[in-house]
C-alpha cells in the first residue's frame, strides 16, 4: 500500500483531498499543515518522508495572497520555491514521486488561445515568478514529478471567490465586477478528483493544465453565482481592468489547454457551470447546518 503525503490539508484543495481519501482505499495517506510539517524546513521534511516511508507527495501548500506577495517576497519564495525543491529531494531520494500544483499566473495572459503545456512561460508577478521556479525547482530534484497547473480555484473551504460574491451579493445593492479579464474556474473537488485519477493509473511525469471546461469572465462567473444562490437584491455591473486596480498584475486571459490531460490519463472534464452548481449547494447546505 503507497503511502501518500498531502501538505496544505487545510487548504481547499488539500481539504478537499482530505474528504475524497476516503473513497480511495488503495493508499495509506497523511495529511499535513503547517502545524505537522513546516515544509520550509528541509531537515524536518526530510526527516518525516523517511520516518513514514512516503511513497508520494501531493503539495496543496503555497503562498497564494498574490498583492501580498509583492511586499512579502522572501516568505512568498520559501513557500513556492524553496519548500517545493525540499519535498522533491526528500521523495526522489526514496525512488518516490511528487505532484506539485502550480499555476495560470506562470503565464503573462496575453494569449488569446488556450495555453498549452509547452508554451513558453512569462510570469509577470512576484507569485508566477516564485510558483513557475518552484516548479522548476521539484522536476530538478525529483524526476517523478507531475506538474498540475490550475487556476481560479474555489470550494466550500477557507476563503475564495466564489464565497466572497456570496456575502457581498447579500450585503450590497451595486457591485463592481472586472468582464474584460477571461478564464476559467475550477472547481477544488474536481481537481483533487483529477489527482487521485492520476495517483491510482500511475504518475505519467511531467507538466499538465487543468481547471473545468469552458471559458468565463470574472463578470460572468459572479452573475452565475449570484443567480445559482437565489441572491436577486444586487446588482453586478461590469468594470475593466483598469478600473480596479491591483497591487499585482493580473493575466487578462488564463484559459488552460487540458488535452494532454485528458489524453494521458482517459478522463472527462466537468463543465465549470456545473461544478460550480454542485459548490453552491454544498456552501448553502453548510451554512444552513451552522445556522441551525
Amino acid at each position: 500500500m503507497k503511502k501518500i503525503l498531502v501538505t496544505g490539508a487545510n487548504g481547499q484543495l488539500g481539504n478537499e483531498m482530505r474528504a475524497l481519501a476516503c473513497e480511495h482505499t488503495a493508499f495509506e495517506y497523511y495529511f499535513t499543515d503547517v502545524a505537522e510539517l513546516d515544509i520550509c524546513d528541509e531537515q524536518a521534511v526530510k526527516r518525516f518522508v523517511d520516518e513514514r516511508q512516503i511513497d508520494v507527495i501531493v503539495n496543496c501548500a503555497a503562498y497564494t495572497a498574490v498583492d501580498k506577495a509583492e511586499d512579502n517576497v522572501e516568505l512568498c519564495d520559501r513557500l513556492n520555491r524553496l519548500a517545493p525543491g525540499y519535498l522533491a529531494k526528500a521523495v526522489a531520494a526514496r525512488g518516490g514521486e511528487l505532484v506539485q500544483i502550480s499555476t495560470d499566473y506562470v503565464f503573462d495572459g496575453t494569449a488569446h488561445l488556450p495555453y498549452r503545456e509547452d508554451q513558453p512561460t512569462c510570469p509577470n508577478s512576484v507569485y508566477g515568478r516564485t510558483k513557475l521556479a518552484g516548479e522548476e525547482e521539484a522536476r530538478r530534484h525529483c524526476p517523478r514529478t507531475l506538474v498540475l497547473r490550475t487556476a481560479w480555484l474555489y470550494s466550500p473551504y477557507g476563503n475564495n471567490y466564489v464565497k466572497t460574491m456570496l456575502r457581498l451579493g447579500r450585503e450590497k445593492e451595486t457591485l463592481g465586477v472586472i468582464f474584460d479579464q477571461t478564464g476559467t474556474p475550477t472547481y477544488a473537488r474536481d481537481l483533487a478528483a483529477a489527482i487521485f485519477t492520476a495517483l491510482e493509473k500511475g504518475i505519467v511525469p511531467g507538466v499538465y493544465h487543468f481547471s473545468n471546461e469552458g471559458v468565463c469572465s470574472w463578470y460572468d462567473f459572479t452573475k452565475a453565482i449570484h443567480r445559482m444562490a437565489g441572491i436577486t437584491t444586487c446588482r453586478v455591473r461590469p468594470l475593466h481592468t483598469e478600473e480596479y486596480p491591483t497591487r499585482a498584475a493580473r493575466p487578462h486571459y488564463s484559459v488552460l489547454d487540458k488535452s494532454l490531460f485528458k489524453e494521458t490519463y482517459s478522463c472527462d472534464i466537468p463543465y465549470w457551470m456545473d461544478s460550480l452548481e454542485e459548490c453552491i449547494q454544498r456552501i448553502i447546505h453548510q451554512e444552513n447546518q451552522e445556522n441551525k
